[in-house]
C-alpha cells in the first residue's frame, strides 16, 4: 500500500476547494493604489453571485469594505443579471430536447469618489443541456447544477475582465487616481465655423424639424427712368 503525505492530501484538497468556488490561483488583481477597499453592490445583495464575487476579491488579495461603510471604498456595481433558456433541438413532434442555458451580466467599477474606473461592461456565458419532455425532475436537477457552474465561470470572467482593464490603462499610461477625462468644451462664440449636425441614436424620433430662413438681403433702391 502507498502512503500518501497527509500535507500533499491537505494541499490537493483546498486547491480543488478553490477551484469549485469559481477561483483561480493567480496574480492579485489589479486596483489603483489609492483603492483602500472595494464594495461589492448589487439589487440583489445577497444572491449567490455577490457572495463569489467577494470571496474571488479577497483570494485575489483586494480589501473588502466594512458593510457598515458609507464612503471611502471603490464599488463593483453589478447592474443586471439575466437568464435564459433558448431551444436549439426539437423531436419529431417539435419538442424541444435541448436547451442553450444563457446568463448575462452588466457591471461597473467605480472609484471611491464615484468617477467610473472600468466602464460597463457585459459577460454573456452559456451552457447546452438536454431536457426530455418525459424527464422534468431531472432536466431541473441539471440545469441548477449548470447555474451553479455559471454563476462560479462569471465571478471568475468579471474579476478578469477588470483585471485587463486596470492594466490596459497602466499599460496606456493613463492615471488610475485621477477621473476620466472632462468632457470637451464647447467651440468659442463667433468662431464662424457651422455647428455640426446632431443625429439621434438609432431607433429614436427626430421630432418635427425646424427650418431657419436664409437671411434676406437688404432691398436695393429702384434706379429711376432718366427724363
Amino acid at each position: 500500500m502507498i502512503r500518501v503525505p497527509y500535507s500533499f492530501v491537505v494541499a490537493i484538497a483546498l486547491t480543488l476547494g478553490l477551484s469549485a468556488c469559481g477561483f483561480h490561483l493567480r496574480n492579485a488583481l489589479t486596483l489603483p493604489a489609492d483603492t483602500p477597499a472595494v464594495k461589492v453592490r448589487s439589487a440583489a445583495p445577497y444572491s449567490q453571485l455577490v457572495k463569489l464575487l467577494n470571496r474571488g476579491l479577497q483570494a485575489s488579495g483586494a480589501t473588502l469594505a466594512d458593510p457598515d461603510a458609507k464612503t471611502g471604498f471603490a464599488t463593483l456595481q453589478v447592474l443586471s443579471e439575466r437568464w435564459g433558456d433558448l431551444p436549439i433541438a426539437i423531436d419529431a413532434e417539435g419538442r424541444a430536447q435541448e436547451y442553450s442555458l444563457r446568463y448575462a451580466v452588466i457591471f461597473t467599477l467605480l472609484r471611491a469618489d464615484g468617477s467610473v474606473l472600468v466602464p460597463q461592461q457585459v459577460i454573456e456565458l452559456s451552457r447546452d443541456y438536454v431536457s426530455p419532455p418525459e424527464d422534468a425532475t431531472g432536466t431541473a436537477t441539471e440545469r441548477e447544477l449548470l447555474a451553479d457552474e455559471l454563476r462560479r465561470d462569471m465571478s471568475a470572467s468579471i474579476l478578469r475582465r477588470i483585471d485587463s482593464v486596470v492594466r490596459a490603462k497602466l499599460e496606456h499610461g493613463e492615471s488610475l487616481e485621477q477621473p476620466d477625462g472632462a468632457a470637451p468644451a464647447a467651440a468659442p462664440a463667433g468662431s464662424g465655423s457651422p455647428a455640426a449636425p446632431v443625429t439621434p441614436p438609432a431607433g429614436q424620433s427626430q421630432g418635427p424639424q425646424v427650418e431657419v430662413p436664409a437671411a434676406t438681403p437688404a432691398p436695393q433702391p429702384t434706379p429711376r427712368p432718366a427724363p
